[in-house]
């Protein structure tokens, strides 16, 4: 296959003869858990352009999922490292350093007055374990008899404990050997489920189930944790099913968090995707497109929230480091310098209307087209029977690939897209047309 377009470029077999040691090597040393993606080894990454050792060249529609929010290689992330590293000063543990000052101050500028104070951390599983510690401690102030937390069947919010017992995936939490019993989960509102329902009234449904299980939601429950949108289908809730649990969370004193990895920093065309649903959230959990493509997360929230902690009680030793926070002040100083917010609403307005007119050609094989602003999935399935098609999404997927454009595998029914927010109009239409080419030979190759 020989491509040559303004935006890609594929001139030998995927993967290059020249990386084919290297993914042997990995192969060998690496634990197989960090494995499982395409055979692309990347070389560079700029814009929202990815290149291997030949010189082949991807559009990318994953932003390294979601991370490179600014675009890879953003020049004022780096200049903002290059200043740091000239210093020297590469880390100072608990000990004050003058970017995590300004970085904070930033941060809860850039949240419109939603949020006074935050914790930084270094991975996005650490800030939805802070945020269960807190919202426990919360429950203890408060009283409460039992310090539940109610999560949502589906959700994910990271691979530590008790982010694993929040999240409703069982099969990847049955290493831990048991289940936290004052954490429940409650059904997921997925558009096939829900159908003519409202989503209070699916809501409702899942609390006097679990009042017939004799929970007393005033004193037994302190929490409920929402991934913005279920990760692997970019699937947002109803705004009413949100709204009634932001209701029925003031009427018991109960605090509500956003897990905002994926949905944070200007992806969804909002500042933070809770912003959909028109509620006013406790804590949010942020990373991912957060740190310009270095590791910053954090969880933001009230001063009475985020003191509930003594000095001392709630660190990490790479915590507000100096190099991630100039980054994340010049990851917050290009959203707002570039207006990423609103051209991701715009763009994610161009994304949706092409993605809508490839699934009424082929509807009998993509079931749904979902997600907003500059995250989108697709939904695959088989046409006698309507189920999940997880076989056609891969083969789509590689396909991609192999012309040129590197989409989100994630191993199920869906195909996930998520580019740089700093993508071109013209980029990004010619993505969307290449994966349109891979739908259409993928369906040929499974009719």
């Amino acid at each position: 296959m020989n491509i040559k377009t303004p935006h890609r470029k594929i001139t030998t077999n995927i993967p290059c003869e020249v990386t084919k040691q290297i993914l042997s090597d990995l192969e060998q040393y690496e634990s197989r858990s960090m494995q499982g993606q395409f055979p692309l080894v990347w070389d560079r990454a700029e814009g929202f352009y990815i290149y291997d050792a030949a010189g082949n060249k991807w559009i990318d529609f994953t932003s390294t999922i979601f991370v490179a929010n600014v675009g890879h290689g953003n020049q004022r992330v780096i200049k903002a490292i290059q200043e740091v590293l000239e210093k020297p000063l590469l880390h100072t543990y608990a000990y004050v350093n003058k970017y995590r000052t300004e970085y904070l101050k930033n941060l809860i500028s850039f949240t419109n007055g939603a949020f006074e104070k935050a914790f930084l951390l270094s991975a996005g599983t650490e800030a939805t374990e802070a945020a269960l510690k807190l919202m426990r401690m919360y429950g203890q102030k408060q009283g409460k008899k039992n310090l539940g937390i109610i999560a949502i069947e589906g959700n994910w919010h990271g691979r530590t404990m008790g982010a694993q017992m929040m999240s409703g995936n069982i099969a990847q939490k049955a290493w831990i050997g048991y289940q936290d019993p004052n954490i429940y989960h409650i059904p997921f509102p997925y558009p096939w489920h829900i159908k003519n329902q409202s989503g209070a009234t699916f809501l409702y449904q899942s609390i006097k189930q679990l009042e017939a299980r004799g929970i007393n939601f005033k004193e037994d429950i302190c929490g409920f944790m929402l991934e913005t949108f279920q990760g692997w289908g970019a699937i947002f809730y109803p705004k009413d099913f949100v709204q009634t649990i932001k209701e029925f969370c003031v009427e018991n004193h109960i605090l509500l968090s956003f897990d905002e990895m994926q949905s944070g920093f200007a992806r969804t065309g909002k500042r933070f995707g809770y912003e959909h649903y028109e509620v006013a959230p406790d804590l949010i959990c942020c990373g991912k497109g957060m740190g310009g493509g270095l590791p910053l997360s954090g969880v933001l929230g009230s001063t009475e929230i985020m003191d509930l902690p003594e000095v001392g009680n709630m660190s990490s030793t790479h915590s507000a480091n100096p190099l991630v926070c100039a980054a994340g002040i010049a990851t917050l100083e290009e959203i707002q310098g570039k207006n990423l917010v609103n051209e991701s609403a715009r763009k994610g307005v161009l994304l949706h209307t092409r993605l809508n007119e490839i699934q009424e050609k082929y509807a009998t094989w993509i079931s749904f087209v979902l997600g907003q602003g500059l995250i989108a999935a697709l939904l695959f399935q088989t046409p006698e029977t309507g189920k999940p098609n997880t076989l056609l999404a891969t083969k789509v997927a590689k396909q991609c690939m192999q012309k040129g454009l590197l989409v989100v595998h994630t191993g199920r029914e869906s195909i996930k897209i998520g580019p740089p927010l700093i993508i071109s109009d013209d980029a990004l239409l010619e993505g969307v047309a290449v994966l349109e080419e891979a739908i259409i030979e993928s369906i040929g190759e499974a009719a």
